[in-house]
C-alpha cells in the first residue's frame, strides 16, 4: 500500500480552514448566548403584591333562595293559599270542601295528571315522616331561620326522620288524599315561619336571610274553617 504524503502547502491550508471553522463556531455560540441573555431580560415578573391584592378581595356569597317544591314545569296551581285580604275571586279558589265543610286552604295545591317528583325547597333536616288518614303521606323539613316546610298528599316517600337533605333533593312523589279527592294527583305544600302558616307564593325565590321582612300582616297562624251544610 502506498503512503500518501500531504504537501506542506496543503497542510497549512487545512490548519487555516480548521481555524476558520472554529472561529465561526465561537461566533455563533457567542451570539446565541447574547440572545438568551436579552430574552431573559425581557421577562416581566408578577409583583407578589398583585396576588395578595386579589386574595384580599372580598368573596361575594351567593344568596340562598327558596325554590318551588317541584321541578316539572308543567305542574300547575290547583288551589291557592287563602288570603284574608285577597279579592273574592282569589278567595273562592282557596276554599276546600270536605264532608259538608268549607275550609280555607292553609297551603298551595300543585297538580299534574301524572305523579311528579317532590323536592326540598331548602337544605334542612327531616323532622317528621308520617301517614295521615285524610292527608296521605306527609314529610316535614326544618330549615334555618325558624322555617318549616310541609309536603302532604305524597304517594311515595324517599327519606326518613332525621335525614339531612339538600335543596332540590327528591323527597317523594305527588299523590292523592281523602281530604281533596277532587284534585286528583297533587302535592299540598305548606310553609311555616316562626310557627305561623304563611303564603308560600310570597316566599318562593326569596333570599333566606330576607324572610322576616317578607312576612305580611293578615297571614294567620292557624288554619281556620267555616262550616256550612248543604
Amino acid at each position: 500500500m502506498k503512503k500518501l504524503r500531504l504537501k506542506k502547502g496543503a497542510v497549512i491550508g487545512a490548519y487555516l480552514i480548521a481555524f476558520s471553522l472554529t472561529g465561526m463556531a465561537s461566533f455563533f455560540v457567542s451570539q446565541n448566548m447574547q440572545a438568551n441573555n436579552e430574552s431573559t431580560e425581557d421577562i416581566e415578573y408578577v409583583n407578589s403584591s398583585i396576588i395578595e391584592e386579589d386574595l384580599d378581595q372580598e368573596v361575594i356569597k351567593e344568596e340562598t333562595k327558596i325554590i318551588k317544591p317541584f321541578t316539572d314545569e308543567k305542574v300547575e296551581i290547583l288551589k291557592s293559599f287563602y288570603d284574608y285580604q285577597g279579592d273574592n275571586k282569589s278567595q273562592e279558589n282557596s276554599i276546600l270542601y270536605h264532608e259538608s265543610t268549607y275550609i280555607q286552604n292553609s297551603g298551595i295545591d300543585f297538580g299534574l295528571t301524572d305523579p311528579f317528583d317532590v323536592v326540598a325547597v331548602l337544605d334542612g333536616t327531616i323532622i317528621d315522616v308520617r301517614e295521615d288518614e285524610l292527608l296521605g303521606k306527609i314529610v316535614e323539613i326544618k330549615h334555618d331561620n325558624d322555617l318549616i316546610s310541609s309536603y302532604q298528599s305524597l304517594s311515595e316517600v324517599s327519606v326518613k326522620k332525621n335525614d339531612t337533605v339538600k335543596q332540590g333533593q327528591v323527597i317523594g312523589k305527588s299523590g292523592t288524599n281523602n281530604m281533596n279527592e277532587d284534585l286528583g294527583n297533587h302535592l299540598h305544600f305548606e310553609l311555616y315561619l316562626k310557627g305561623e302558616i304563611v303564603d308560600p307564593n310570597k316566599y318562593f325565590d326569596k333570599a333566606l336571610d330576607a324572610l322576616n321582612s317578607t312576612a305580611t300582616e293578615g297571614e294567620q297562624p292557624e288554619k281556620n274553617s267555616t262550616e256550612e251544610t248543604e
